[in-house]
Formats: structure tokens, sequence, C-alpha cells
């Protein structure tokens, strides 16, 4: 139904920058929040940072400063630009968006697949 493909990982060296991005597609009526999440080995997966359709945004302490989360609603894509990365951001970011498939349908919450990002320092 509806498919999210993350892309941009990488392997970089602490300070180094990154730029992830996450297209929608499939049977989509309306995306609405979109966000970034991470898991690192052994850590639950948490929110990094969000954005909703309107471009209001917000970001996980530790990220704040550093990540800027952003979106092209025509394009069904969202970006998450990475500065100054450290070796503690080093995880597997997945891509999430709330997505109504039909206006009589309720949001349902979808995900990509992930993709690696290894800071070494």
């Amino acid at each position: 139904q509806v498919q999210l493909v993350e892309s941009g990982g990488g392997s970089v060296q602490a300070g180094e920058s990154l730029r992830l991005s996450c297209v929608a597609s499939g049977r989509i009526f309306e995306i609405k929040a979109m966000s970034w999440y991470r898991q690192a080995p052994g850590k639950q997966r948490e929110l990094v940072a969000a954005v909703t359709t309107g471009g209001s945004t917000n970001y996980a302490d530790s990220v704040k400063g550093r990540f800027i989360i952003s979106r092209d609603n025509a394009k069904r894509m969202v970006y998450l630009q990475m500065n100054s990365l450290r070796p503690e951001d080093t995880a597997v970011y997945f891509c999430n968006a709330g997505v109504k498939t039909a206006m009589y349908l309720s949001e349902s919450a979808y995900w990509g697949q992930g993709t690696q990002v290894t800071v070494s320092s």
C-alpha cells in the first residue's frame, strides 16, 4: 500500500555531516506528520525529529542545534540534515509517516526499512 524508502546513510568521521532522505509512495491520500527515529544496538528506538504538514518541528534534546528536519510535501519527501555528527549518533535511522490512504480512513503509521549511520571518532 504505502512504502517509505530511506537513503543517504553511510560511515563518516566525527564532526562531519550526512543528509538522509525518505520518499513515500503508493496509495496515499494525505501524509500527516513525518519523523525520523533511530535505534542503536541494544537500545530502544527513539524519536530524533518530527515535522508536521505545516512545517512545525520538534527535536530530541540530544540533536537540537545539530540536526535539521525538513519536508517537501509535493515530492512526498522528508529529509534529515545531520551536522557535527558524534559517535553516539551511530544507529539505524528509520523514516516514519502518518498516512491516510483514503479520505474516509483514519491515519496509520508506516515505517521505512532503515538506513545505517556510523560515526567514528
